[in-house]
């Protein structure tokens, strides 16, 4: 009973988010280039819980640099309204469209000669006769039997503001490196920020061989710098190929005298390589996608500068 309950309600709301594709008109475009061209704040406003979600779109505008805030209509009555300015948007939420608070904001908003895009469940309503665009959010149905509680209306206002904040950052042609930007902080400044030159190893750090260093050579230096493998290098340095353990376990299973085994008997010629400035996380789908645990980093005459391994990359948080 209570899994056929969990079932509706994601049925009725999933299906409150696909109701709203149709409505993607012209209204939705002119949405997103009045957003665009906003040269102050977006000021985004909304009572109860249409307030809870405008926080979040509030902050989702602001993760993609569209400087956005939140106005609490019922403050902004008792002053807090002095946080619009000219040149500001107003994004007002309100699923019945009548919402008082919200209304007593209008008045300010005219005399400001503030855009307003109003997200509402009434088309027809105060809020969206006095709106330059108003998109429509209105659902057939609430996920709760008591067609009180707002659900469904919820998560369709939800995944608007999550489309207008989409639609607008490709508008805005954001790049990773400005969202990294914006999160200097956690896993996703991490992800976007740190490079491979960051965590890499260098110098001395670098395991190497020449490609007639002898097996047990090539066993020392691979234990001894710790990280699983080694390069193969030539005599002017460039890489020829690498060396890992897993490979030395497969020469040793299958040679009898493998103390006349060389290096570049046994070397992989054609190694996956990763740039000093690409980011870890992307040396992270290098090593899931081939399945292995280091990287050889090479400059432009392909001589080995630098080499990361797995464990590199968890200390620093990206996986």
């Amino acid at each position: 009973m209570v899994k056929e309950l969990a079932k509706r309600v994601f049925e009725i709301e999933a299906k409150a988010i696909l109701d709203l594709i149709p409505r993607l008109d012209e209204n939705f475009s002119r949405a997103v280039e009045i957003l665009l061209a906003c040269r102050g704040r977006i000021v985004v406003s909304g009572m109860g819980k249409s307030g809870l979600i405008g926080r979040k779109i509030a902050s989702t505008l602001c993760s993609i640099g569209a400087p956005a805030l939140f106005l609490h209509p019922a403050e902004g009555a008792h002053g807090d309204a002095g946080m619009m300015t000219r040149g500001d948007v107003v994004l007002a939420i309100s699923n019945s469209g009548e919402t008082e608070e919200l209304l007593s904001l209008l008045p300010m908003v005219r005399r400001l000669g503030v855009q307003l895009i109003s997200l509402t469940g009434n088309p027809r309503s105060s809020l969206s006769e006095r709106s330059e665009v108003t998109l429509d959010i209105s659902v057939a149905e609430e996920a709760s039997p008591l067609e009180v509680i707002p659900t469904a209306s919820i998560a369709a206002t939800l995944a608007m503001g999550d489309a207008l904040a989409i639609a607008l950052l490709e508008r805005k042609g954001v790049k990773a490196e400005d969202f990294a930007a914006y999160h200097p902080g956690g896993v996703v400044g991490k992800r976007l920020l740190l490079q491979v030159g960051d965590l890499m190893h260098t110098g001395e750090a670098i395991p190497k061989v020449a490609p007639d260093t002898p097996f047990k050579d090539v066993i020392y230096e691979i234990s001894s710098k710790r990280l699983g493998v080694t390069a193969v290098v030539d005599g002017g340095g460039a890489l020829c190929g690498v060396i890992t353990d897993g490979d030395l376990r497969r020469t040793m299973e299958g040679s009898t005298d493998v103390y006349q085994i060389k290096a570049g008997q046994i070397m992989t010629k054609t190694p996956k390589l990763i740039g000093e400035k690409d980011l870890a996380a992307k040396a992270v789908r290098v090593m899931e996608d081939f399945s292995i645990t280091s990287l050889m980093i090479v400059d432009e005459k392909q001589r080995p500068c630098g080499i990361i391994h797995l464990h590199d990359l968890l200390k620093a948080g990206i996986v």
